[in-house]
């Protein structure tokens, strides 16, 4: 099968503007995380709507395109990106332009999901190792059928473990949390970017919602890996000191 990656980028952020260009251990984010997607998938570009990521991208050897400004979602972004790229790719793997440090065995997992031919999308879940983390409502959870397809996403914990302690429900069920790695089929993608919003989207905020609700096999693949996304001046300041430890 034949991969492409694409990693959304944009300067415009309401916590940490010009995330993609801060500087990680001697390198902006968007080219650390450029690098571990390229050791995984040759073919990769940046997709940004700005021309100063488009041309740190270019500086430090890497593949980028030009994007409209006005997409309401990276998805979007990113069948834009494939379209102006052209080409025959089976498989579009999008990668968030805020994870420096996402794992080679993660995108492998993803890329691995297509195997199944009835997979049409796929993303990756971790097993929570704490009630903390399974409460917090930014962390999405997964419920999987027994083949490893997605039933449904939430930001409210689920399954309900009845006539359970809560203290005790990791005991009783493997909670899953969300890691936002996709790949999609290409005529998937193209597809799923037509979609109106649905009402469990709305709902939840959760864009994958609207795959489900539409009718879409979305397979999970599982990782042990914690991924350290970048959404805060704080967060890239926890990053500095994993690079220091880890790296």
């Amino acid at each position: 099968m034949k991969f492409i990656a694409i990693i959304p980028a944009r300067y415009a952020s309401t916590r940490f503007p010009g995330k993609p260009l801060a500087m990680l251990g001697g390198k902006p984010v968007i080219q650390r995380v450029y690098e571990q997607v390229t050791n995984v998938i040759p073919d990769a570009y940046v997709a940004t709507d700005d021309d100063r990521i488009f041309q740190a991208v270019e500086q430090f050897g890497g593949k980028a395109i030009m994007t409209s400004p006005n997409h309401k979602s990276g998805t979007d972004r990113i069948e834009e990106a494939v379209e102006k790229i052209g080409g025959s790719w089976d498989v579009v793997i999008n990668v968030q332009g805020d994870e420096p440090f996402i794992h080679a065995t993660q995108i492998e997992t993803v890329c691995k999901c297509f195997d199944i031919p009835e997979t049409q999308i796929a993303t990756l879940g971790k097993p929570f190792t704490n009630m903390e983390s399974v409460e917090n409502t930014n962390s999405p959870k997964i419920v999987v059928d027994n083949r490893g397809f997605a039933l449904y996403f939430s930001r409210s914990i689920i399954p309900f473990v009845r006539g359970v302690e809560k203290g005790e429900w990791l005991s009783h069920y493997p909670f899953l949390k969300h890691l936002g790695l996709y790949a999609y089929r290409t005529k998937v993608l193209r597809e799923i970017t037509s979609l109106p919003q649905s009402s469990l989207e709305l709902a939840e905020s959760l864009e994958q919602l609207r795959w489900l609700q539409n009718g879409y096999r979305i397979r999970v693949g599982l990782t042990d890996i914690e991924t350290v996304g970048i959404d805060t001046p704080a967060d890239l300041a926890a990053a500095e000191e994993f690079l220091k430890r880890n790296c």
